[in-house]
Formats: structure tokens, C-alpha cells, sequence
């Protein structure tokens, strides 16, 4: 496994503790700047672009434990000897691999509505509409935005992934590296195995979405297995994108748990 060199925006006192942020599939670390700012009164932060996202190397190869190996390097580059991480979704699994492999390297851990399990989601409709832009023909997000309607009706989850679509002199492309994200899914849905790893011990929080299907009640049991620390809190009125939703209340959760 070959780590890369993530991309990174950092804002906040280099001598506040670090707080580093690993957003979820198709997104950004700049989907998380207001909420960086918000922690950075507290935190120097850290919003990272995970590999073939954002302004990170693409690469061919997409799993959790080089996506965890990517986070240790870049704290290895930024010479942080560990520090607390709130993840979501895909950016949660990866959070949560690291912990369970190098647990020195996490002081807290914040998981936004995901838990270590297999989910049978489907992103096909999403991968599809994607696929369907004609990147040589479009010179606008307009334009993309007519094709990905074709596919998918709801506007702020298009708005969300037209965020990947870099135009630029008239040549548009993406800054996700879709190719690989549809051939490693399977992965990217999956959790590695968990039988050769130690519980993390220390504190760590899950906040889900009361909305959302990815922390249920059959998932309690492998969380508190792998995770016996765990508390689990719940914004009723959002869903997986929950810190976009009620940002004042996530924020809210996440810093009780992290200045405690």
C-alpha cells in the first residue's frame, strides 16, 4: 500500500490541539469550512481532501486501510503525534480504521452517521448521472446540472456533486476520480475485517441522523464490540448529511464531547 500526500486547508491556532476533519464520498474539505471555522475557536484545524477527491492525487487503488494510512502519513508530514478526528460517512470508516490499528494516533474520535458495518446502499443512480455528463460538450454547471436531473430529482444532492465539477478556459472535468470510486464501491460500502484488530478504548462519539438509515439498532452491537467507549447521540430532525442540516446542533454535540 502507497500512501499520497492529501491535500489540506488548515485554519486556527498552531497552538490550539489539532482537530483534523475527513469528509464523506464525493465530497470535499471544503464542504466542512464554515464548521472549520466554528471549531477553530477551540482547535487549530485540519479539513483534509481524501485520495481521489478534491484536490488530493487520484490513485488506483481505494480502501479503508490505505485511506487510514493516508491520515497517519499526513499527520506524519505535519508532524502530529496524534490528534481528535470528526469523519463522516466514508471519511468515518476510514477515521475508525485508523483507530482501530493506530489508536495512539487519536486522541477523540467524532463519527458522523456511520457505523463499521457492510451497508447495502446503492449509488448506482448517482454514479450513472454522473457518467451521463458530457464533459467535452458542457461549458457551464448549468448545463451539467440539465443531464444530472435526468437522473436525479433531488437538487441539493445535485448541487452537492456538481462541487466536483471543475470548468475551466471552457474544458470541464472532475475532481473525483469517478473511474475508480465505481470500481472500488463495493469496498467503499464494506468495512474491513475486524477479527485481527483491537477495540479502541478511547472515548469516541457517533451522532446520527434521525432521518437517516446508516446507524440502526442492529448496528449498536458491533459498535460497542469494536468501540466499548462509545456514546451515541441522535439530531432527530436531519439525515446523513446531518452537519449540513443542523449545523448549530452538531457543532454543538460534537464540541461538548471534544472540550470534555
Amino acid at each position: 500500500m502507497t500512501s499520497v500526500e492529501l491535500a489540506f486547508q488548515k485554519i486556527g491556532d498552531e497552538q490550539s490541539p489539532p482537530l483534523i476533519i475527513l469528509h464523506g464520498l464525493f465530497g470535499s474539505g471544503r464542504n466542512w469550512n464554515a464548521l472549520a471555522r466554528k471549531f477553530s475557536e477551540h482547535f487549530c484545524v485540519y479539513t483534509l481532501d481524501m485520495r481521489n477527491h478534491g484536490n488530493s492525487p487520484h490513485s488506483d487503488e481505494m480502501n479503508y486501510q490505505i485511506m487510514a494510512q493516508d491520515v497517519a502519513s499526513f499527520m506524519d508530514k505535519e508532524n502530529l503525534k496524534s490528534a481528535s478526528i470528526v469523519a463522516h460517512s466514508m471519511g468515518g470508516k476510514a477515521a475508525m480504521w485508523l483507530a482501530l490499528t493506530q489508536p495512539e494516533r487519536i486522541d477523540k474520535l467524532v463519527l458522523v452517521d456511520i457505523a463499521p458495518v457492510h451497508y447495502d446502499h446503492s449509488f448506482s443512480e448517482i454514479l450513472k448521472g454522473l457518467n451521463s455528463i458530457p464533459l467535452e460538450l458542457i461549458s457551464s454547471r448549468k448545463e451539467a446540472d440539465d443531464y444530472l436531473s435526468k437522473n436525479l430529482s433531488d437538487v441539493g444532492l445535485r448541487q452537492f456533486l456538481l462541487q466536483n465539477l471543475t470548468i475551466k478556459n471552457g474544458q470541464s472535468t472532475w475532481r473525483v476520480n469517478l473511474v475508480v470510486i465505481e470500481q472500488a464501491i463495493e469496498d467503499i460500502l464494506a468495512f474491513p475485517a475486524t477479527d485481527q484488530v483491537t477495540p479502541f478504548t478511547k472515548t469516541s462519539l457517533f451522532i446520527g441522523g434521525g432521518q437517516s438509515d446508516y446507524i440502526l439498532p442492529e448496528h449498536m452491537h458491533i459498535i460497542e464490540e469494536l468501540f466499548p467507549q462509545a456514546k451515541v447521540e441522535t439530531i432527530f430532525n436531519a439525515g446523513h448529511w446531518l452537519h449540513a442540516e443542523q449545523p448549530v446542533k452538531f457543532v454543538e454535540l460534537a464540541s461538548r464531547f471534544l472540550l470534555a
